[in-house]
């Protein structure tokens, strides 16, 4: 009897052994067996400290010409922009959407949302004396140069206005443009196909 024991003893722990070393953790409950896959971490490439003039991402840009179902997603609760192929998020870039205002007895951002698309306005560099603020490399998707993706903004001499710069990617800080790295917004500009959907969510 005490040899039985002993023995189921060893069979016990070394399956508990098993069980937990795996990637499957199975849980027995009055003779219901159930399979759960543990979770795989996924490594982040995010930049930390956030850098405006740097990439978002510490790894390579995406080719864009090779993605499937390309399509580029924004949240401006979240201050960030996604490359998207299909459902799948395939390069996170930091953002600043544009400031909050009162429109209509609402509180709103001054950028628009909803399903836009890349239009053929883009350069290396612009300066709107209206607002007082420049920014290299632009990509229109709405209004045909009205609302851009851009780099952060620049006083009028081309330097960047640091006190606005330092938002990317924690608040809210432009006049209704997406405002990126200052090599998201190169990259964007030199890859992104016009006619891509792009679609902008307060999420």
């Amino acid at each position: 009897m005490k040899n039985k024991c002993k023995l189921f003893l060893v069979f016990l722990i070394s399956g508990l052994v098993l069980t937990f070393s795996g990637s499957y953790i199975t849980h027995c409950f009055s003779n219901d067996f159930t399979v759960v896959q543990a979770s795989k971490r996924h490594k982040s490439y995010m930049r930390h400290p956030i850098s405006w003039r740097k990439s978002s991402e510490t790894k390579p840009y995406p080719n864009l010409h090779k993605v499937k179902h390309l399509w580029i997603r924004v949240s401006l609760n979240k201050n960030r922009t996604y490359i998207m192929s299909g459902k799948h998020i395939i390069y996170t870039m930091y953002s600043s959407g544009g400031v909050y205002k009162k429109i209509n007895g609402k509180r709103q951002s001054l950028t628009p949302t909803g399903t836009y698309h890349i239009q053929p306005e883009r350069g290396t560099y612009f300066y709107n004396a209206g607002v007082g603020e420049g920014a290299h490399y632009y990509v229109s998707w709405k209004g045909n140069g009205v609302y851009l993706f851009h780099s952060v903004p620049t006083h009028q001499n081309g330097k960047y206005i640091v006190s606005n710069a330092d938002k990317l990617g924690k608040d809210v800080a432009s006049h209704g443009c997406i405002h990126l790295s200052i090599a998201d917004s190169k990259w964007l500009y030199e890859n992104v196909p016009v006619g891509t959907k792009v679609i902008i969510k307060q999420d």
